[in-house]
């Protein structure tokens, strides 16, 4: 039987919102679909409070989700916290105000959680046949995600999103290179098992989801073709485009980066550590295909209604 269901991300730097009819665990058909660039995190991602201006954000915006909701007859709501929420030492307050001015039930979800739900919603834009790495670059958290069709394989939320990771390290426009070494050093510390697990199951697939690897994939298409054009569920990289495309970002200044309408006002500066992060990653596991998945959690959310948790 088919379901109205409305799933709600409510991210670090940006607020989803989805409205689709499911059936049988596959995604029929879109309603509805918007973005509030929030900047839940702005801040206070370094001291773990959402401040009073990211407040009074992000309760607008549920408002706004809230009126489509009602105008769109959605029969089931599924909200879900992620990292700046979960951290956030206001965070249950700022659930409480949404419930009082809404209705709407957020739930908080840990890393691990997070990254079933991404699986869910890549496995449904992508064929996973082959043993991949997932990735999701989030403004507090990054969940890595090995998986084949047949379920996750190993997953695991590193601290290491962008926002925290250019309020760590990125002070200064352009990057310096001296910067750029230290976040790399911080991540060889920091995902040291990611890159155990890499090799013993010998990847060469690495899937993007959602988010900068969008913006990536308007940038490429930039370069070769000369415009940006939808890429729907699913996006190749050529890998030599891509490198190429990471270097021009981190080679750029704030002002350049504003002024390209392929880069989101939300991912501005925040795109320079994500393309350092997706760089290391390349580099360091050696992978020899990327891809975009344009699905990740919210659409998760959607299928898991009518299949099993993993």
């Amino acid at each position: 039987m088919s379901k109205r269901i409305a799933a709600l991300d409510l991210g670090t730097n940006t607020f989803h919102l989805l409205i689709a009819d499911i059936f049988e665990g596959v995604i029929t058909r879109i309603i509805y679909s918007d973005q509030k660039h929030v900047k839940l995190g702005e801040g206070g991602i370094s001291t773990g409070t959402i401040t009073e201006a990211s407040f009074s954000r992000g309760i607008e915006a549920l408002s706004d989700f809230h009126q489509a909701i009602i105008e769109h007859k959605v029969e089931f709501i599924r909200a879900v916290g992620t990292a700046a929420l979960r951290s956030a030492a206001n965070g249950q307050m700022f659930i409480d105000q949404v419930k009082a001015n809404t209705g709407i039930a957020v739930e908080i979800i840990d890393g691990d959680r997070e990254a079933s739900l991404i699986y869910l919603g890549v496995k449904q834009a992508i064929r996973l046949q082959e043993n991949s790495l997932i990735m999701d670059i989030g403004g507090g958290s990054v969940e890595f995600i090995f998986a084949n069709a047949n379920g996750i394989l190993w997953k695991k939320s590193y601290p290491i999103g962008a926002a925290k990771l250019m309020a760590l390290f990125h002070h200064i426009d352009p990057i310096p290179d001296a910067e750029i070494k230290n976040i790399k050093n911080h991540l060889q510390d920091v995902l040291t098992d990611l890159k155990a697990t890499s090799r013993d199951l010998k990847l060469q697939r690495l899937i993007g989801s959602a988010g900068a690897f969008e913006t990536f994939a308007a940038l490429c298409q930039i370069k070769t073709l000369g415009a940006s054009l939808p890429v729907g569920k699913h996006f190749c990289f050529d890998l030599g485009v891509l490198n190429e495309v990471l270097e021009d970002i981190l080679k750029s200044t704030h002002h350049q980066r504003a002024a390209n309408p392929a880069i989101l006002s939300v991912r501005t500066d925040m795109i320079v550590v994500a393309s350092i992060l997706t760089q290391c990653v390349i580099n360091e596991l050696k992978f020899r295909s990327v891809e975009l998945s344009s699905f990740s959690l919210k659409e998760g959310l959607l299928a898991e209604q009518l299949q099993p948790r993993y």
